[in-house]
């Protein structure tokens, strides 16, 4: 048997039926701020610091004019892109770029093992957890062109200075996420190993890599592709690769040697994305 409604629930049934159009009809959603002064308020200040912050930029519409002539050209360029012209410094500076890479990304990778391993914070003595976090955290805030500038003026121009830049920006990226992969395993496993009485090494070894090695491997190939591309950025400051060449092709208006730089760039990325995902697939 049912209940019958409260009075003040058949008040407002009956409130509804004689005048439908004072209910809503479909629901809306809450605004985030519900007092209307504050919500138009902070509308208009933030209205009013855009307009400010756009007027302090100094837009040169003639400039702008003027350089959009020329990034139209530059995109008619892809349609003829020039790889024989300057063949001979396309290819030397690929090869550059290619050693860096490839190099940068295995010295990269071996480093960032201890490291990682040292700034997981279950995994490490405090002593050590501090340590390797630190540096990590140092090699995370400084961009690779701030370290490829002070490279090149400690090495001079060419690849070495190019290698370390990379090798420094692989390991502050590959260590943060592997310890933070660390730090988010299964407990189980190396509780129950440190129950038995395995040394640290055998905890590494049996609890930590069956769980983190899928995970380390994929991002070691996303870093690959990462270094590729940052050795064409690095080489505008002398370090050495392809970016040289680019450099050089943009400043001397040869758009089409640049289109076909950047082709090839964009082909070997290509390349890594699909090399990575068939040996991740093969590991899982």
């Amino acid at each position: 048997m049912t209940q019958p409604y409260p009075k003040q629930a058949q008040r407002h049934l009956k409130s509804a039926q004689q005048n439908p159009k004072q209910y809503p009809t479909h629901w809306t959603k809450p605004p985030l701020i519900s007092n209307s002064w504050l919500r138009w308020s902070l509308i208009i200040i933030v209205a009013v610091y855009l307009y400010l912050a756009t007027q302090s930029v100094h837009v040169n519409w003639a400039r702008i004019y003027e350089g959009s002539e020329r990034g139209w050209q530059f995109i008619l360029a892809f349609m003829n892109p020039d790889f024989g012209g300057r063949w001979n410094n396309i290819s030397q500076g690929l090869i550059e770029s290619l050693t860096m890479t490839l190099t940068s990304t295995v010295a990269g990778v071996i480093l960032s093992i201890p490291f990682g391993l040292g700034a997981a914070k279950n995994l490490a003595p405090t002593p050590v957890y501090l340590f390797c976090r630190a540096f990590i955290s140092i090699a995370r805030s400084l961009q690779e062109i701030i370290v490829a500038i002070l490279c090149v003026a400690l090495f001079g121009f060419g690849t070495f200075a190019g290698f370390v830049t990379l090798t420094f920006a692989t390991i502050g990226f590959l260590a943060k996420l592997f310890a933070d992969e660390i730090e988010a395993i299964d407990p189980a496993p190396l509780t129950a190993m440190r129950a038995t009485g395995a040394s640290w090494l055998q905890q590494v070894n049996y609890a930590i890599q069956a769980q983190v090695m899928p995970r380390f491997i994929g991002l070691s190939m996303y870093r690959l592709d990462i270094n590729f591309r940052e050795s064409a950025v690095i080489g505008i400051v002398g370090a050495g690769g392809i970016g040289a060449t680019l450099n050089t092709a943009m400043d001397r208006y040869e758009y089409s040697a640049a289109a076909a730089i950047l082709l090839i760039i964009i082909v070997i990325v290509m390349l890594c994305e699909y090399l990575s995902t068939i040996i991740r697939k093969h590991v899982q």
